[in-house]
């Protein structure tokens, strides 16, 4: 993953601020420090915490769904093969996935052995943040009694971890300022967003899609606000359900954003606030849903958040994506910033690099010398498909000299012609032939029953080659065609006077024989 910029050593004490009298942070290390005011949510730049294990028990494997589960957006981890813990700590650093933002990895160390164990991901259930702990050795009564309730432990992310969070912070943050100057700069509500898998660039789904001028202003107007630095905090309060408002809805019948999921009992209303910028209102919320609102009302996010918008330059790809639905003028509006733009300036420069250095010129000429290749290119196939057209005239009228000759002394005309050809249109240039071949008999002549294969010059056991039947009778060359799927096991089919088909394999001159016996034992 790309290095970003210098972070500040700590995050700013007044960055989490509870703005209700009665909400407190629980000291008693029984008791588990609800999701929405976790450590990770109250100082987002912390790495590591000794807190105190609440409860432990044996992860038992979900049932398969009855039918097939919704496609998520926020993308799980694979859990490993080995036994899982579930672990409830009294505080963590460690994000429960949430609010459209995918779960933290992170490490424990348990006092108890001195060991380190790997937490693969983390969930929320009810209120509170569920660690899955791998077990790698299997020694499960180990680790239960490692993580007994009351133990002491080290919590933390470990470099990758927070090089993982860091991306996602990143991320999401960007997203609320994207999404609240698409509201206030062109009512543009964000119906959901994907923080994506790294390094992939993220989306918010609009109501429509922009113009280029359009997604030039806002883009502009970000950078100018990520330029000044707008400070970043979030206010908490205790959730009254009764208060919130239902989730609002577009004249054409979309939901902007979803309400508070009915399992989370955290008790927790979160408000992310950019300075001068956003005062959105956030219900936090787990769900696999990613869907937010920057119409100034509740709605389903809980993430961790830079304290500020310093260092995070946005980039938006200069076009919308509209979505393959008829029924919606749904787009998507594609953005990167923080480690993702970094490796996707650095991969893009080492594309364009790569191919001005193919294409022998500077980087700024490569425009001009990609559409002189194309031009050639054109010229070359027409070209190429001149000659063939000509060689498959050649073919034809060679058919047609040994075709008249023979037509007196039998009932039918039978032939087989084996090519090795390299072309990328195999069957067309068969079927050229066929077509010529046709258009030169005469309309009294013969009846004939022709079978051309063409095969690559270098043949493994994967190769394809191509075989096209065409006759004076469509009953012949049905019965042609069914002894060559019987015979020499070609997967083909036709209608009428023409029957194509292919072999894989290596075509060598057994199968030339054996399609020949085809051909002539073949009562017609």
């Amino acid at each position: 993953m790309a290095t970003a910029v210098l972070l500040p050593q700590s995050t700013p004490s007044d960055y989490h601020r509870i703005i209700s009298q009665t909400l407190k942070i629980p000291k008693d290390t029984k008791i588990a420090i609800p999701v929405g005011i976790l450590a990770c949510q109250r100082d987002p730049l912390l790495r590591s915490l000794k807190t105190f294990v609440v409860s432990t028990t044996v992860s038992q494997p979900a049932d398969p769904p009855a039918k097939k589960p919704a496609k998520k957006a926020v993308i799980a981890p694979t859990l490993p093969s080995d036994p899982l813990l579930e672990v409830i700590l009294h505080d963590t650093v460690i994000f429960p996935e949430g609010g459209g933002q995918p779960t933290d990895t992170g490490i424990i160390n348990t006092t108890l052995d001195g060991k380190t164990w790997e937490v693969i991901q983390a969930k929320r259930h009810g209120g509170h943040a569920v660690h899955y702990v791998r077990v790698k050795d299997g020694d499960l009564p180990g680790a239960l009694l490692a993580f007994s309730p009351g133990e002491s432990v080290e919590v933390a992310l470990g470099q990758e971890g927070f090089t993982r969070r860091y991306d996602h912070m990143s991320m999401h943050t960007s997203q609320h300022l994207l999404s609240a100057l698409l509201e206030t700069r062109l009512e543009l509500p964000t119906l959901s967003w994907s923080l994506t898998s790294y390094p992939s660039p993220c989306y918010v789904e609009i109501p429509r899609g922009m113009s280029p001028d359009e997604i030039i202003s806002i883009q502009n107007e970000a950078n100018r606000l990520v330029f000044e630095g707008r400070r970043v905090h979030v206010e908490v309060e205790e959730l009254n359900p009764v208060q919130e408002k239902p989730v609002p809805t577009l004249d054409s019948g979309r939901t902007v954003g979803r309400g508070l999921p009915d399992d989370y009992t955290g008790g927790v209303k979160r408000v992310v606030v950019i300075d001068g910028v956003d005062r959105n209102p956030y219900v936090y919320s787990i769900s696999s849903s990613v869907e937010h609102n920057s119409l100034n009302r509740p709605t389903s996010c809980c993430g961790t958040h830079l304290p500020s918008l310093h260092n995070l330059q946005i980039f938006l790809l200069p076009h919308t994506d509209a979505l393959a639905r008829s029924t919606t003028t749904n787009a998507r509006l594609y953005f990167l910033t923080g480690p993702r733009l970094i490796d996707h300036l650095t991969s893009s420069h080492n594309l364009v690099t790569s191919t001005a250095s193919i294409l022998s010129c500077g980087a700024p000429q490569l425009p001009d010398r990609v559409k002189q290749v194309v031009d050639e290119r054109r010229k070359v196939e027409k070209r190429l498909n001149d000659v063939e057209t000509e060689l498959a005239r050649v073919v034809a009228e060679d058919l047609i000299k040994e075709y008249r000759p023979q037509t007196a002394n039998c009932n039918v005309y039978k032939k087989h012609i084996h090519r090795v050809d390299d072309s990328s249109n195999v069957l067309g240039f068969l079927s050229a032939v066929s077509i010529t071949f046709t258009n030169l008999v005469a309309p009294d002549a013969k009846q004939y029953l022709i079978v051309l294969t063409s095969s690559p010059s270098s043949q493994t056991t994967s190769s394809t080659t191509v075989v096209l039947l065409f006759g004076s009778s469509d009953r012949h060359v049905k019965k042609i065609g069914d002894g060559l799927k019987s015979k020499l096991g070609v997967k083909g089919g036709g209608k009428g006077l023409k029957w194509s088909g292919k072999y894989v394999g290596v075509w060598r001159d057994k199968e030339n024989v054996l399609l020949d016996d085809v051909i002539q034992s073949g009562e017609l």
